[in-house]
């Protein structure tokens, strides 16, 4: 069932998501809109509920997330108020046709095989936030399968420090019994977000170290009590 339901959503994603791209080039001004209307029929279809436990602050110009599942994208922007540039792998751009997904509502891609990547990173940042965009990055640099967080890339902390931001730090749980693209599986459920005490980015703190310790542990716990 979980397969027969994965190639469902693999099929209603790619016919959507066209239509998606096209809306986001004719009112190139209101892609943020076209995209929380996409997210809003991706929830509904996917059957997914949500449980939240601490308070999103909207204040914040950087989102740190764990990396599990397409479905970590589509939840944030189906909560979040504000247009979220995404940080995504220049692999995803070059996609044919599909890279336009990224393109499009101008999101951020790095090619981390390039040294002058994390220079690009920062100065695409910087355009981003000048037009009020927060921030969002996977600070593991790819998914996991879901049982754990990998130790996170540099990327993320010269971001921060480099313009002093207001950092989020989010835990996703349970995106990946949703929906597994890798083995095209898919099936209803509950995903549980954790939204961390905000901090402020700074050269002179250990924050981002904290912040790792803080949301593995948190994934940790959240993973025991599942599996338990």
């Amino acid at each position: 069932m979980r397969k027969i339901r994965g190639l469902f959503v693999a099929i209603q994603f790619s016919i959507t998501v066209a239509f998606v791209i096209l809306f986001m080039y004719i009112f190139r001004n209101h892609t943020h809109k076209v995209i929380k209307v996409w997210m809003k029929i991706q929830i509904f279809f996917l059957g997914i509920k949500i449980e939240i436990e601490g308070k999103a602050d909207e204040s914040c110009d950087l989102l740190l997330l764990n990396h599990q599942s397409m479905l970590d994208i589509i939840v944030i922007e189906y909560l979040h108020k504000r247009d979220i540039a995404w940080v995504a792998k220049q692999e995803i751009t070059d996609m044919f046709f599909f890279g336009h997904i990224i393109k499009a509502p101008r999101m951020i891609s790095i090619d981390r095989e390039n040294k002058a990547g994390l220079i690009h990173l920062i100065n695409e940042v910087k355009d981003r936030l000048s037009k009020d965009r927060p921030i969002a990055i996977f600070p593991e640099g790819t998914r996991s399968d879901g049982t754990f967080m990998r130790d996170f890339k540099a990327g993320a902390k010269m971001v921060g420090n480099k313009y002093g931001l207001k950092v989020q730090p989010i835990v996703l749980f349970g995106t990946r019994n949703i929906v597994d693209s890798q083995k095209l599986e898919a099936s209803p459920g509950i995903v549980k977000i954790v939204y961390l005490e905000p901090v402020i980015a700074s050269k002179e703190t250990s924050w981002y170290e904290d912040t790792e310790k803080n949301m593995k542990e948190v994934f940790e716990k959240e993973y025991k009590n599942y599996v338990h």
